[in-house]
């Protein structure tokens, strides 16, 4: 039996994940996975595994990277309603070809559905951390008084986060990136007095 060949693990994972983030997973084949990944179908199955396994862990990296941006958006702005500004705005690719890729979480559910346990596992730990910092970004606009001290901080960051969602489907549907961020400024500013 042949012996597959060295290769850069994370570099594959990363032609995986822009492979499944374009084409989503039922319309990646494998053959679509071995061209831009770079390797064999031997190598492929030895070190990821099947294709849903790999797509997981494309998943996975997927969201560990974007929920890192998010935080970082969203806690170096000067200010907790900046932040969250920041953080919508910031969904929103300037290059057409990345604006349409839209989120690879979203499209996840779109084909996988919400009763896939093992994927709503996945997506949860992610969006818990985000939805924790969120939550703690409104709390402390309240207590400057930039954010509406009568909205329930749990539900704001609910609104902020179905608002990223709606934006990441907008976006990939085509809509323009000017449009996009003016309406997720709108949306920041329904969190104002």
């Amino acid at each position: 039996m042949a012996r597959p060949r060295e290769f850069d693990r994370d570099a594959a994972l990363d032609s995986a994940l822009r492979v499944f983030w374009a084409k989503g997973f039922a319309a990646t084949s494998t053959d679509d996975l071995l061209g831009a990944m770079g390797i064999g179908r031997q190598s492929l199955y030895g070190a990821f595994g099947d294709k849903r396994t790999l797509y997981l862990e494309a998943l996975d990296t997927y969201q560990r990277r974007t929920v890192s941006g998010h935080l970082k958006r969203l806690s170096d702005a000067a200010s907790p309603l900046q932040g969250i500004e920041d953080l919508l705005t910031g969904l929103i690719a300037e290059d057409e070809n990345e604006r349409v890729l839209g989120c690879m979480g979203v499209g996840s559910l779109g084909e996988f559905g919400i009763t896939d346990a093992e994927l709503n596992e996945r997506r949860g730990k992610s969006s818990q951390v985000l939805d924790t910092r969120i939550a703690e970004r409104i709390r402390q606009g309240q207590a400057s008084g930039d954010i509406d001290p009568a909205l329930d901080p749990a539900e704001a960051s609910a609104f902020v986060q179905m608002t990223m969602t709606g934006l990441q489907l907008a976006a990939r549907s085509g809509a323009a990136a000017a449009d996009l961020k003016a309406m997720a400024r709108f949306a920041a500013q329904r969190l104002t007095p």
